[in-house]
């Protein structure tokens, strides 16, 4: 079942068209990649799904819901949520307030006893139980990531947004993180993963689309599309004759 359709999607700033075109869909309970080279138009893409940026043109859609045009907190009310490419924590709030806040963005709003609960047990799902009451601004920079993630759960997504949530992690959070990632598929969520760690495309991606210069290049089963010669090009360049 079509969880997500995108089409014609276009964004442009001044002269710089960033998103140029590019049309997809993410079937539910699907781990889709959304790769390419640095300044290809993904992390736009992923601000123009959820509302953190307007699109010139197209149609996002969410089952029946078109998306165009909503302001961030009712997509996220919808059932989208999202982490950043540059963290973004509550600083001045403890990691439990921070994932607590969360909770008041989503349709079944829950505060109080009820919300620190919850709060605590996806503290503990993302390995950050001894640092509940710990400022934010306070943790190294790996957990303020494993922090923003509980936070976005806390939204209870139906598509959760990864923009390089495992970028720079050692080998042993990279496997906790993929392990992390694969359970919350098996619960049912869906996820668009922007990364450029390939182990971590590999092992998570059913699919993927690759941008470049804002437009769709390739799109396809994962090793299908990493294997194409237009694809390793754009990452690696053009051999030199």
């Amino acid at each position: 079942m079509r969880l997500l359709k995108v089409e014609e999607l276009r964004k442009s700033f001044g002269g710089l068209r960033a998103v140029d075109g590019l049309s997809f869909e993410v079937a539910e309970g699907e781990v889709m990649g959304l790769l390419g080279p640095n300044g290809s138009g993904k992390t736009t893409a992923m601000n123009l799904i959820s509302g953190a940026l307007h699109a010139d043109s197209g149609s996002i859609r969410l089952e029946s819901d078109e998306l165009m045009g909503l302001s961030a907190y009712k997509i996220a009310r919808l059932g989208v949520a999202r982490t950043f490419q540059l963290v973004r924590v509550l600083g001045g709030m403890t990691c439990v307030e921070n994932v607590q806040a969360g909770m008041a963005y989503r349709k079944d709003h829950k505060f109080g006893a009820a919300a620190h609960t919850e709060a605590l047990e996806l503290l503990a799902l993302v390995g950050l139980s001894k640092f509940a009451d710990t400022p934010a601004v306070d943790l190294t920079y790996i957990d303020q990531k494993r922090l923003e993630l509980a936070r976005a759960l806390a939204l209870k997504p139906r598509l959760l947004l990864l923009d390089e949530w495992l970028a720079g992690l050692n080998p042993t959070e990279l496997q906790e993180g993929i392990k992390l990632i694969r359970n919350l598929r098996a619960q049912g969520l869906t996820v668009i993963l922007v990364e450029h760690v390939m182990e971590a495309v590999r092992a998570l991606c059913d699919r993927c689309v690759v941008m470049l210069a804002g437009a769709k290049l390739a799109e396809g089963k994962t090793e299908e599309v990493l294997a194409q010669e237009e694809v390793i090009t754009a990452y690696l360049g053009a051999p030199h004759v």
